[in-house]
């Protein structure tokens, strides 16, 4: 029986969240894309809470993008992600792709805030 692109992304999602989990010390990047936008979150999944948040959405980002669904779009949220956790002394996550694959607009955002300074 062949899957269906939603019940494939679903699979890797359920796949890569049983083996990637946040904690205090190293919280989980979570990263959502949708087909306007992409949003990240830095979370702590010992305590359930969203530690540090960033998207295309936020205000300071908005304004200077043309759109929010490209690449250029997710390099920034990529380092205004790292920016905001390096202000609450995060420095080590690990890296929840959200069952999307690991090209373009995720690889990207990754790349970006690898360069800000986070470490994973």
């Amino acid at each position: 029986m062949k899957l269906t692109r939603r019940e494939s992304k679903q699979r890797r999602h359920r796949r890569v969240r049983g083996r990637v989990s946040g904690s205090p010390e190293r919280p989980r990047l979570a990263v959502f894309r949708s087909n306007q936008h992409i949003y990240a979150q830095v979370i702590d999944d010992t305590q359930h809470h969203t530690l540090v948040a960033a998207s295309t959405l936020d205000a300071e980002l908005k304004a200077n993008l043309a759109s929010g669904a490209n690449c250029e779009a997710s390099a920034q949220v990529g380092k205004l992600i790292a920016a905001r956790a390096l202000e609450k002394g995060i420095t080590k996550v690990v890296f929840d792709r959200g069952g999307n694959l690991y090209h373009g607009r995720i690889k990207t955002l990754a790349d970006a805030a690898r360069e800000a300074g986070l470490d994973f």
